[in-house]
């Protein structure tokens, strides 16, 4: 059935005309990926290439290809002792075998994906954490050290019983073919886990039907760490129903079975993951993915518009960064079936939605979403008014509030129509009580106990349109007065040499924090910190929200979605700080690294260079807000 999503009425109206049972018809993923193949058996449902070109090598799998890889990879799973309860992990880039792996993965166990960008302790802890007994990840292949990383996390990891490799070698051609199998990386293997081939092993497998039956109960089926802005990983546990939410909202309202969809996000994601694949899943769309690591891929950047053409993409996924990368490209390839542009991750600044409709004649769709709500919160009219900067509707079935809370999730007071306040969401994807693995980390995470906390700010115009302000730990707080960093980003965002900003609160002494603020520039752009300053004194109304410092990078620190990664910058601004005062007190002292615990948050590892005693540090650093510790 086709619903117009236009305004709140459209919402309301398909409210009343479905129900979540409706919703989940099916119980699982993996019906619903039966479902689909038997309405479509032949039309390509993934396809992958593993280099840039829009000439290169590509591999497609069909509906009903790719569901006989699944069968098979289940199959495998669950002979290699994985039960609905166990875990199979992967440390992979985006390629068919991914997504093979991902939908496997949750039929046999719980799928846990792992970014293969993470520090190698990382990688372990979120093995052990999530008692993985499998991990599929890459055998050794030239120009990446994937491989490596998982074996020396698995050396690390007692639980993992089997690691399974995946050989990109298929998706070659000659001569690099013949070439690669003569230069693997060769590296020492420390733990005792069996290691078999990826592909080798499904070909043993059943490919008809499951040797297994599935659970009824609506189990969970997969776990996802995040870590997004605010520092160390946490994990989430996503529920089959969920995961089908977000594929009948993506099929639903934003695209149908002939529909192909480029995404090239990470499929360790839940933005790739579930609105996007989940979406294909129930609608029957084409998903394309354009080399193992997406946009940061070689090539891929300069070959996007080419790439739209090749495959007559009617649907573009993209981040704000990946966005403003792309408009430093002329527009070189006939990019008219192009239909819809959908941005997530991060606010859109206005100039880069007003030049991306003029390059491409295509409006971006900016959504919102979260880990820990299956990802999908609310989204621009795909049929109404898209506002600029706002992030649209909440879908239906979705319930998003803006509540005052206190620590313990009890609602202080509901705001009122644009009054800022936490956003607060309930919907199928929220598992109340239940998000995190981690008990201790759902205390308070639940206003009033029906809605989680998103920890975002934001608030609800007259119209229903929500907008994020800014997150909740982001706030900088001078001297006991809350400075929303969006203000400042957003004024230095309007300078025509500034790609993307980023404030922070810096340590002082006196005030708690100051505001400080990081830039990137676009390439080519020319701009002085005093021309900077200048500007944001004049577009920063309130003087105290003005930036104290102010600091040009090549590039800011992102995740590999895109989004700006604001710990990197606050360790930085800590090591600066610190440094400076130590200098200026004559003590041999400097920060080796800045680090992130549990309980104390970030603290500064000192280093000496000479006699300095913990009184003398203390006298200097005590009356700062972080910590510091001495570096082993």
């Amino acid at each position: 059935m086709t619903y117009q999503f236009r305004n709140t009425q459209d919402v309301k109206k398909i409210e009343e005309g479905t129900s979540v049972a409706e919703i989940v018809s099916v119980k699982t993923p993996y019906q619903q990926l039966l479902e689909t193949k038997n309405n479509f058996p032949e039309r390509g449902a993934v396809s992958f290439q593993l280099k840039s070109g829009p000439k290169d090598k590509a591999q497609t799998l069909s509906w009903k290809s790719l569901t006989q890889q699944v069968t098979k990879a289940a199959n495998l799973f669950r002979a290699l002792g994985v039960g609905e309860n166990d875990v199979v992990a992967y440390l992979l880039p985006t390629t068919t075998e991914t997504l093979v792996t991902l939908m496997g993965g949750m039929t046999a166990g719980k799928v846990a994906p792992i970014n293969p960008t993470l520090e190698p302790e990382h990688i372990s802890a979120l093995l052990r954490e999530t008692g993985a007994k499998v991990l599929v990840t890459m055998r050794s292949f030239p120009k990446t050290n994937v491989a490596e990383l998982a074996h020396a996390a698995a050396a690390e990891a007692p639980s993992v019983e089997t690691v399974v490799e995946v050989d990109l070698l298929e998706h070659l051609t000659p001569p690099l073919k013949w070439i690669v199998p003569l230069i693997r990386p060769k590296f020492e293997i420390k733990h005792s886990a069996k290691v078999i081939d990826f592909h080798s092993a499904l070909a043993e497998q059943n490919g008809d039907a499951l040797d297994f039956e599935e659970s009824a109960d609506d189990r969970f089926c997969a776990l996802f760490h995040t870590g997004g802005t605010t520092g160390r990983p946490k994990i989430v546990q996503h529920q089959q129903s969920g995961v089908l939410y977000n594929g009948w909202i993506g099929s639903t309202l934003l695209y149908k079975e002939t529909d192909v969809v480029l995404c090239p996000l990470p499929l360790f994601h839940v933005f790739a993951a579930y609105p996007i694949w989940a979406g294909c899943l129930k609608s029957g769309a084409h998903m394309i993915l354009p080399t193992p690591a997406g946009y940061r891929g070689d090539g891929v950047f300069d070959n996007m518009w080419q790439l739209i053409e090749r495959w007559k993409v009617t649907f573009l996924v993209t981040v704000p960064t990946a966005a403003a990368a792309l408009m430093q490209r002329p527009v070189n390839a006939d990019v008219s079936s192009l239909s819809a542009a959908f941005c997530g991750s991060a606010p859109l600044p206005v100039e880069l939605f007003k030049n991306f409709q003029k390059a491409t004649g295509v409006e971006i769709i900016e959504g919102y979403g979260m880990s820990e709500a299956t990802c999908l919160v609310s989204c621009n009219p795909t049929d109404g008014e898209r506002r600029i900067g706002s992030v649209g509707f909440p879908f239906p079935h979705t319930d998003v509030r803006i509540y005052d809370c206190d620590a313990e999730g009890k609602v202080l007071a509901e705001m009122g129509v644009d009054e800022v306040g936490e956003i607060c969401v309930s919907n199928p994807g929220v598992a109340i009580g239940q998000t995190y693995t981690e008990a201790d980390k759902n205390t308070g995470l639940f206003a009033n106990g029906t809605h989680l906390r998103t920890g975002d700010l934001g608030r609800i115009d007259a119209e229903g349109y929500l907008w994020i302000t800014g997150r909740a730990k982001d706030l900088i707080i001078r001297g006991g007065h809350n400075i929303d960093p969006a203000v400042i980003e957003e004024a230095l965002a309007g300078h025509p040499a500034v790609a993307f900003a980023a404030a922070i609160g810096q340590p002082d002494i006196k005030a708690g924090e100051l505001p400080c603020a990081f830039v990137e520039l676009v390439d080519g752009g020319e701009v002085t910190i005093d021309e900077l300053m200048t500007y944001v004194g004049d577009h920063v109304h309130e003087r105290a929200a003005r930036p104290k410092y102010m600091e040009i990078l090549p590039e800011l620190p992102k995740t590999a979605v895109g989004k700006v990664f604001k710990p990197d910058l606050r360790k930085m601004a800590i090591t600066r700080i610190y440094d400076q005062a130590l200098t200026d007190a004559g003590l041999p002292v400097s920060v080796a690294l800045v680090v992130e615990t549990k309980k104390k948050g970030l603290v500064a590892m000192l280093q000496a260079s000479g006699d300095a005693s913990d009184e003398a540090v203390t006298a200097v650093l005590g009356g700062f807000i972080q910590g510091w510790e001495w570096a082993e």
